[in-house]
């Protein structure tokens, strides 16, 4: 039971002022220079993750073709 009232008395704190860091840079306007660096960083990382997928492409192509003849029986003459 002393969990439990820990956990509602922390739910039910209210805050006395919103975030004043936030409120600061939208004032200033550097929200949307943090809110650039974010994009640009994401993009970056969505960037990366398709060049790795087309290079693990290729290889899977690679060594798909590479099984591919070595199943395939040499006719001897």
């Amino acid at each position: 039971m002393n969990m439990l009232s820990y956990v509602a008395s922390v739910v039910l704190q209210v805050p006395d002022k919103g975030p004043e860091m936030a409120t600061l840079m939208r004032s200033n306007g550097k929200i949307y220079v943090v809110v650039a660096v974010i994009v640009v960083i994401w993009l970056g990382v969505l960037l990366y993750l398709i060049s790795i997928d087309r290079k693990l492409s290729q290889l899977e192509k690679a060594e798909k073709e590479k099984n591919r003849t070595r199943q395939t029986p040499t006719s001897v003459v």
